[in-house]
């Protein structure tokens, strides 16, 4: 099998990724018309694939996008792309799109099929035990950041913010309330209870984050999915910062000052097991260390 690169695939032609192109009317170019997904690959394989392509079919419908393929033929192809890269380990993306069309913010006839689109670039293993540096900002995103959708500018614009003030992530909440990162879910840990916020409009239910709460009841850790306060989040034992593609990493400062590093033990008893998990799923250990860096 040929190896490449970088591969780009748009409704079932690929190439490489800086080479390909896209119909300016597809629906993804005015309106941000769609959604996705992203998940890491190591050894070729797709780490939590079934979670990631049930979760794309849950935005689509919430958005009223017709995927035009089953779960299973989804999964061919991603795993065929995946397969076709150079680097074993890699980052997946795909995106299904409502169509291409005549711009109008009506949706599309029926008979317009929804686009498929998947990248597959090269990406190192991150050592999730690594502590990173974050800074908090206000929500101001809209009221449905429970679908996955392609809508990312507030995103982008605090992921910019942060990294002007040397952290890694922002963490975000609306009023007092902490609802999450620009590309990841928020979970604290305090008096050896894992609290994380409830799966409703206000956060992405992430796929890390759900494996947390299950890792957290095999291992007899008490789960709270209830609102908190930024003050709490200050004041926590662990800051954890979950997400497909950078697993579960701690928070050493926050705005400024330190924060967490009170529940070492517990925080790398949950990391251990993700990685577990992680070489279950792969097949390889993706060698994470509690020293250096990603």
């Amino acid at each position: 099998m040929e190896k490449w690169k970088t591969l780009g695939y748009y409704n079932g032609v690929f190439g490489p990724l800086e080479e390909m192109t896209v119909p300016m009317n597809d629906r993804a170019c005015y309106f941000g018309d769609g959604v996705y997904e992203a998940a890491y690959v190591g050894n070729y394989r797709i780490f939590t694939l079934d979670d990631h392509v049930d979760r794309i079919y849950r935005s689509a419908s919430m958005a009223e996008i017709e995927i035009p393929c089953t779960k299973d033929e989804m999964k061919a192809v991603l795993t065929e792309m995946a397969q076709k890269l150079e680097s074993p380990e890699q980052v997946i993306y795909w995106q299904v799109t409502r169509g291409t069309a005549m711009r109008a913010h009506v949706y599309p006839d029926r008979s317009v099929k929804a686009n498929l689109w998947i990248t597959c670039t090269p990406k190192a293993i991150v050592n999730a035990y690594r502590k990173i540096r974050v800074i908090t900002a206000e929500d101001t995103r809209f009221f449905h950041c429970n679908i996955k959708t392609l809508n990312l500018m507030v995103n982008c614009m605090l992921s910019e913010q942060a990294k002007k003030a040397g952290c890694e992530e922002a963490i975000q909440h609306r009023g007092d309330r902490v609802t999450e990162g620009t590309h990841s879910n928020v979970s604290i840990l305090k008096d050896g209870v894992f609290q994380t916020a409830p799966t409703d409009n206000l956060i992405l239910p992430g796929i890390t984050r759900a494996h947390l709460i299950e890792i957290c009841r095999r291992l007899s850790v008490p789960v709270r999915e209830e609102p908190y306060t930024v003050q709490e989040l200050m004041d926590a034992d662990e800051i954890i910062i979950s997400s497909s593609t950078g697993f579960a990493r701690s928070v050493c400062e926050a705005d400024g000052r330190p924060v967490g590093g009170k529940a070492p033990k517990l925080l790398k008893a949950l990391q251990d097991a993700l990685r577990e998990e992680f070489i279950a799923d792969t097949g390889i250990d993706p060698g994470l260390v509690p020293s250096g860096d990603s």
